[in-house]
């Protein structure tokens, strides 16, 4: 049976891959997160790495809070970029394939078509996306066999997100302001926990891809707030504002439309709109 490591499995996305891994009895799961291993420490990658016959390992840890990144850049780099270094260098010498989830942030905030993920004009504005774009640059320096995936706008059951956020606000207030101008597509963690279990089964020694993976379809933030006040049968009224008139520290991407072309192709999966995916996880939700 084939050993797979999961890091960051108490977040949005390792939740998601507990839920399924039953789905995938040929593999034999491990599922950490900090408490159990510092992918901060190579002693602690090493130590674990020596216990166990691992054949690959899904990268679900990162420092996501994008705006505290603006002043935690040490910590932002820490685990965003020197992590998959360590974890990149350790896999090589056992010739362990290396999943790694990434994000649109590595992008500037200039595009206006989907975004290639052979598109090398990456420019990222924040922090929080210089340090996914580090852990990428390290990832292909270092890693012998690996995939990285690209993601966007995610949300699931699990954590703190925009869905859940806007469930609690939509019950909460009579009104709600949210930016109109930052276009994007929502991904359903669920939906990218199995592409991530696709490419684990079509990865090899000598695989290395970047992937994109977001549902299908385009919204705004606002487009997206008012479907999960609608589908939750809310009260609340939505206004759509623009992101000058919302101020964060970090400066996030106007355009990240990911283009999943070569990923559907690569994988051979369809892809749900991300409005079905949405009614989905209120159903868990409510449940």
């Amino acid at each position: 049976m084939k050993e797979i490591l999961v890091t960051g499995a108490d977040g949005q996305l390792g939740s998601c891959l507990k839920e399924i891994h039953s789905n995938y009895p040929e593999y034999k799961f491990h599922f950490t997160d900090y408490k159990e291993l510092d992918i901060c420490s190579e002693e602690s990658i090493v130590r674990f790495l020596n216990s166990h016959k691992i054949f690959a390992i899904i990268n679900c840890a990162a420092y996501t809070a994008v705006d505290k990144a603006e002043t935690e850049e040490e910590k932002a780099f820490n685990l965003n970029a020197n992590a998959p270094k360590l974890l990149s260098i350790e896999a090589s010498k056992r010739n362990i394939h290396l999943i790694h989830i990434s994000t649109d942030y590595v992008f500037d905030n200039t595009n206006n078509t989907p975004i290639s993920p052979i598109n090398k004009a990456t420019f990222p504005k924040s922090v929080y996306g210089k340090t996914k774009l580090e852990g990428e640059k390290f990832i292909q320096e270092f890693a012998n066999s690996y995939t990285i995936i690209r993601t966007a706008w995610l949300y699931s059951e699990y954590g703190n997100n925009f869905v859940k956020t806007m469930i609690r606000l939509g019950k909460e207030k009579e009104n709600l302001n949210v930016v109109y101008d930052q276009i994007g597509s929502p991904t359903y963690a669920k939906d990218l926990a199995k592409a991530i279990m696709q490419a684990l089964i079509q990865s090899n020694s000598s695989t290395k891809e970047i992937l994109h993976y977001s549902n299908e379809g385009v919204c705004s933030w606002y487009d997206f707030a008012k479907k999960i006040m609608e589908l939750n049968g809310l009260i609340c009224k939505v206004n759509p504002i623009l992101s000058k008139d919302y101020p964060a520290p970090a400066e996030r991407p106007v355009y990240s439309v990911l283009d999943k072309d070569s990923t559907k192709k690569y994988l051979n999966i369809s892809i749900p709109h991300w409005e079905d995916s949405l009614k989905e996880c209120l159903i868990a939700l409510n449940n």
